[in-house]
Formats: structure tokens, C-alpha cells, sequence
């Protein structure tokens, strides 16, 4: 989800990026905590020969074979869980957009893995935006992004990464954020 916050002198345009904090990480990061601490337990359970799931019996696997796959998958999904609620802790690739007609320039925001470069900041001046390009792709893997065109630079992707926007919203927010910088809108 994208939000655009205009100042009340229509100087500023300012939209937020979504980043690793979506529901559909939420979901993933829990259904693999489960999943994995299941098979952990269950793992556990063959070796110590105790049931340590209230609602299985795991005590009578031979813990050789089955016991050490399940131990060794439920280490697996616990890492997996915990690289998944870091990611959704840090918001990785959350930001925000700025684009402010005051002073003259164009400030692009993400949030990274921690480390030196946990905060990418992107300043550009307003003369340099060439345009606002649309990327659309269908098919087996569709992109939908927003770029900005720069003098002598890559083009910047404006949206977020994962899941693909809504054509409308798309097109609305290239027509809004072109009519804004008085560029052209490319790729419609």
C-alpha cells in the first residue's frame, strides 16, 4: 500500500513505501514458527522418549531415522521463522518517496538489512527528473513499478517489491506524481 501526503501549499508530495510489514509476511513468519516448532518437538520427543506435544504421541518414532529428519527440518523452519520476523522487524524496503518543489529536490527513502548501509537515502535535484515511466509486464511472474527517469542515472523504482499493484492505482499514481513534476508519463 502506498499513501501520498500533499502539503497544504502543494509544494511537497510525499508517499510511503510498504516494506517487509505486510500481512502477508505476518502470516508466513507464523504458520513457519508453528510448523517448525512441531516438527522440533517432535524430533525431540523420539530422542528423550516423552511426549512433548500434547496432541500427538512423536515418543514412538525411532529417533534414527525419522527423529533426526524432524529435528533437522525443525531447525531448518526455525531459522527460516526468524530471518522472516527480522525482516518484518527491520521493514526491509520500507520508505517513503519526497518530492518537495521548496527546496528543489527529490528524496527517495529505504529501509535496509542492519549493517552500514541499513538506511539508503537518495537525493537528486528536481531538473534532473526526465520523467515518470510505467513498467507493466503480464504473465507467469507480472511486474507492475513505477520508475523515475533521471539525467545521466538508472531509473529509480518508486514502488514497493513483492506483489504487483492494481493497473488503476498504477496508472493514477504515475498520472498524479507526472502531473506534479510536470513531466512527461512514459510506457502507458
Amino acid at each position: 500500500m502506498t499513501t501520498s501526503v500533499q502539503s497544504p501549499s502543494d509544494k511537497v508530495l510525499k508517499r510511503t513505501v510498504l516494506g517487509a510489514r505486510r500481512l502477508s509476511n505476518y502470516w508466513w513468519a507464523t504458520v513457519v514458527s508453528i510448523g517448525a516448532t512441531g516438527f522440533l518437538l517432535a524430533g525431540l520427543s523420539s530422542y528423550f522418549h516423552r511426549d512433548l506435544l500434547p496432541f500427538a504421541d512423536p515418543a514412538q518414532l525411532v529417533f534414527v531415522p525419522q527423529g533426526i529428519a524432524m529435528t533437522f527440518y525443525g531447525v531448518a523452519g526455525i531459522v527460516l521463522a526468524t530471518y522472516l520476523w527480522l525482516i518484518v522487524l527491520w521493514d526491509v524496503g520500507g520508505g517513503f518517496n519526497e518530492f518537495n518543489k521548496e527546496e528543489d529536490r527529490v528524496k527517495i527513502f529505504r529501509s535496509g538489512f542492519p549493517g552500514k548501509n541499513r538506511k539508503i537515502e537518495l537525493e537528486y535535484p528536481l531538473q534532473d527528473v526526465l520523467a515518470v515511466r510505467v513498467d507493466i509486464r503480464d504473465g507467469l511472474n507480472p511486474k507492475r513499478t513505477l520508475y523515475l527517469r533521471l539525467k545521466g542515472r538508472q531509473d529509480l523504482p518508486l514502488t514497493r517489491v513483492g506483489q504487483p499493484i492494481a493497473l488503476s492505482e498504477l496508472e493514477n499514481q504515475g498520472a498524479t506524481l507526472a502531473r506534479f513534476l510536470q513531466v512527461p508519463l512514459e510506457g502507458l
